[in-house]
């Protein structure tokens, strides 16, 4: 429940800097291959009162920061998108990292947030906030489509909550009253949409890798890969939502990943058939990892990336999609789907010629290829019994087709 709405008009306005507030200090750090560093001055330490949890009162703390001089900052967040030319996401855990300098997340959370939120909109994006007492929750507006998260609609837009994480999920607009804090630029001037696409990855340093060691047995052989994974990885797609399946089956795998791994799976299958060397990827990605479903590992329903999942040391049906999609990318670049049921997610590959249990799509046969282990041992072109006589239940949330065809 929205109690009022409360907008600040913010005139960008230069403002004298007094002697005293121009004793720089400067702050340098590496964030993720990239060198980040500014100047700061006192007058962009400004202080909110905790206790004194108000939209009117966050507002006046915004504008005092509207009139400190964060010059420096924003030479370096321009810095760092005209160099890296990051996406929307990693260009917020940069404004969260520089937040966490100027004002520490444990130490005050609130200011932690007003800082961000400022800095967001400072940046470009439209961002919201709905204020109680206990709770200080951001929004970010967003055109992309976000599963089991928080949303706001405002102005027939929605607005994504970002610090979600924060709270556990525990809000209840409906019993709880919130104001709601906006800040209003120029209306010639139109903010930018925050995207969740990731098109691309930081160029991590080489020291950031550590090798992962995987093995798993097919009749009659047993494989042992050491492959190099980042521990970084885990960090930027920590707090990041359940996206559509474009965008998170195509999230790019770090090159030192790819190198450690492609290379030794290509050696595997290049003397076989096309479908032995599926199999193979298929006994890959099912037994090479631990199974456990996401609501039993993480408390919650978790979509991970390909390279997320070669991190986890859990991973479920979705989870294995992902991995299994990237591998057959990249050795053999071939049509697939993506099948949807109540409670599982499979693959189907289309092949020269189709093999056992297909699926139709726009006039074609797509194989089924099994990645998640099942009770019985399945081969391409097998599908669970539990499935098998329930493919009216299914739908086709994710078609790929190599751009050459």
């Amino acid at each position: 429940m929205i109690k009022g709405v409360c907008t600040i008009w913010l005139l960008l306005t230069s403002i004298y800097i007094t002697a005293a507030q121009k004793e720089p200090k400067l702050i340098a750090f590496d964030f993720y291959g990239a060198p980040v560093q500014y100047s700061v001055n006192k007058s962009m330490f400004q202080q909110f009162n905790d206790n004194d949890r108000s939209g009117a009162n966050a507002g006046r703390f915004i504008s005092l920061m509207e009139n400190a001089d964060f010059t420096e900052v924003f030479k370096a967040l321009a810095t760092y998108r005209l160099t890296q030319q990051p996406d929307d996401w990693m260009y917020y855990q940069l404004v969260r990292r520089i937040a966490e300098t100027l004002s520490p997340k444990t130490k005050n959370y609130w200011q932690y947030t007003l800082y961000k939120f400022f800095l967001m909109y400072r940046s470009g994006y439209d961002p919201i906030l709905a204020i109680n007492p206990s709770k200080i929750v951001f929004f970010i507006q967003s055109d992309d489509n976000i599963y089991n998260m928080l949303f706001r609609v405002r102005n027939n837009k929605a607005y994504i909550c970002i610090n979600y994480h924060d709270y556990d999920g525990q809000f209840d607009f409906e019993r709880e009253e919130f104001e709601e804090l906006s800040l209003q630029q120029d209306p010639d001037i139109p903010l930018k949409a925050f995207s969740y696409r990731i098109s691309k990855l930081p160029h991590f340093s080489k020291n950031d890798y550590v090798v992962k060691k995987l093995n798993f047995s097919m009749p009659h052989n047993e494989y042992f890969f050491r492959i190099k994974v980042n521990p970084n990885v885990k960090t930027i797609f920590k707090n990041y939502p359940v996206v559509d399946y474009d965008m998170r089956l195509n999230v790019p795998v770090s090159e030192e990943t790819k190198e450690s791994l492609l290379p030794l799976l290509k050696n595997k299958v290049k003397a076989l058939s096309t479908t032995d060397g599926i199999d193979y990827l298929l006994h890959f990605v099912r037994y090479a990892f631990v199974y456990e479903p996401d609501t039993k590992a993480y408390g919650t329903d978790r979509r991970f990336t390909p390279e997320q999942t070669l991190l986890a040391e859990n991973s479920d049906c979705e989870d294995r999609v992902s991995l299994f999609y990237f591998l057959v990318k990249e050795l053999y670049n071939l049509p697939m789907i993506v099948v949807a049921y109540p409670e599982h997610v499979t693959v189907a590959v289309k092949f020269d010629t189709p093999i056992g249990t297909t699926i139709a799509y726009n006039g074609e046969q797509y194989t089924f290829c099994e990645p998640t282990p099942q009770e019985e041992e399945l081969k391409v072109g097998e599908i669970p019994l539990k499935l098998k006589y329930a493919q009216q239940q299914s739908s086709i949330v994710y078609v790929y087709i190599p751009q050459h065809l």
